[in-house]
């Protein structure tokens, strides 16, 4: 089958990086001030431990997902969250992700998956921070 995008692969990576790192960057800036704000009739999230834990998570693996430094390991992170969340908060009501609202939990987990296999790619920190050092050992 022919791929016809095949030699735009790196770029359509580092697109997928940036905005999956984006989303989840924005679900934690929800999360610690409020925005951008929740949807309509969806009530603002009250700060206790675990929603603390998991903003915190996604603000800072979200960022650096996001810049792509060291987005390996904090996409595992990010992945690890998204999985205890989905069995914590969505699973117990039901098995299918699309009927306890835990689709967008299970996409996140294996995209964060993906990332944290193929690192940070192009466009990003990581890659910037390569060649200055390739340049530097000159």
């Amino acid at each position: 089958m022919e791929r016809f995008l095949e030699r735009y692969a790196d770029y359509t990576y580092a697109l997928l990086r940036v905005v999956s790192g984006l989303i989840f960057f924005l679900y934690g800036t929800t999360k610690f001030f409020g925005y951008p704000p929740p949807p309509p009739g969806v009530p603002a999230t009250e700060l206790d431990a675990l929603t603390t834990v998991a903003g915190s998570i996604e603000l800072v693996a979200g960022f650096l997902i996001l810049t792509g430094l060291f987005s390996g390991t904090a996409a595992f992170v990010a992945s690890g969250e998204m999985a205890i969340a989905y069995f914590i908060v969505h699973q117990p009501m039901g098995f299918w992700p699309t009927t306890t609202r835990g689709g967008l939990a299970v996409l996140f987990c294996f995209i964060f998956l993906y990332i944290a296999s193929r690192g940070s790619g192009v466009w990003s920190i990581d890659s910037l921070r390569s060649k200055i050092s390739r340049h530097g050992d000159s």
